[in-house]
């Protein structure tokens, strides 16, 4: 059996089904893999899951592609790539209670936002409320990660970035409308979120063991698509108890919805990712002279 350690961006939730259904069902057992899943409720998220990557704690870790882009560009440079996107289209939005004036992103001038301190967040959200009409004008704040979303279900804040399969799901089942606010709408070309993601060194010393590991992860994203019922219930004994009343099922067919076609699934487009990354350097977001194809690979796929 060959191990491998992979730390979730999240507490365990719909985005994760594919590696929790993998898991349980014996689909890396099959490729002689030992998974440890690691969840960032372990340390409260005092280390991010791309930091536990570069302090060699774990072997792979979800993040967002900027995270790659970011820790290809620090003061000391480290070889993070992705080696598979979840799903092929953005489940993401900056989110706020509807019924409180924001109506489009240039309301967000002069709100409280809740930030997760990532390297081009804030930059990103302004220039969506910028490319609305208004001014960007935000206040962001740091909350906790993992209590971010109850800042604004508590009225503590009045937007932040949210998953709508998950955070949007939460806020249906508990009557509380949402105004949601898509990257795409407001011509930002995002790219991928979450990715795999590893170094180069894991890449080339592990290379087998990675590729068995997103074709066993696949197969458990698959059955999610094609057993919901089954997948939920899987995934309630993991989640936190906060969310263990939440429809589980509709989440998890919210979030299969966007895997892609069959042979087409972690697939990342070299010309998205280009997109993004000039949009990044043309917002002077980054001005390092990154290319698109450093940031990924479909080679293990």
């Amino acid at each position: 059996m060959t191990s491998l350690k992979i730390a979730l961006d999240w507490t365990p939730n719909a985005n994760h089904i594919g590696f929790f259904i993998a898991q349980e069902l014996g689909y890396y057992k099959d490729e002689e893999l030992a998974i440890t899943i690691i969840d960032p409720s372990q340390d409260d998220y005092k280390v991010t899951p791309a930091k536990k990557v570069a302090l060699e704690k774990v072997d792979m870790a979800l993040c967002p592609l900027e995270s790659v882009m970011s820790y290809q560009t620090k003061s000391k440079p480290f070889d993070l790539i992705a080696i598979a996107a979840l799903f092929q289209e953005d489940l993401s939005a900056i989110a706020c209670k509807s019924g409180t004036g924001i109506n489009t992103p240039k309301d967000l001038d002069h709100t409280t936002y809740a930030s997760y301190n990532a390297r081009y967040e804030d930059a990103i959200v302004k220039q969506m409320i910028k490319n609305d009409g208004g001014k960007g004008i935000l206040k962001c704040v740091y909350p906790e990660k993992l209590g971010i979303w109850e800042t604004i279900e508590k009225d503590q804040i009045q937007s932040t970035w949210i998953f709508t399969n998950w955070e949007g799901i939460q806020a249906e089942q508990i009557d509380m409308p949402l105004e949601l606010f898509k990257m795409k709408d407001y011509g930002i070309p995002y790219s991928y979120s979450p990715v795999i993601t590893c170094s180069k060194r894991i890449v080339k010393s592990k290379q087998e063991a990675l590729k068995s590991f997103l074709q066993a992860t696949k197969k458990g994203f698959e059955y999610a698509q094609q057993h919901s019922e089954k997948a939920a219930e899987i995934l309630k004994p993991l989640v936190p108890e906060k969310d263990k009343n939440m429809d589980l099922k509709q989440s998890i067919e919210v979030t299969c919805s966007v895997l892609g076609v069959s042979d087409h699934w972690g697939k990342m487009n070299p010309d998205g990712i280009g997109e993004f990354l000039s949009w990044l350097q043309d917002q002077k977001l980054e001005n390092h002279n990154l290319k698109a194809a450093s940031l990924f690979t479909n080679n293990l796929l």
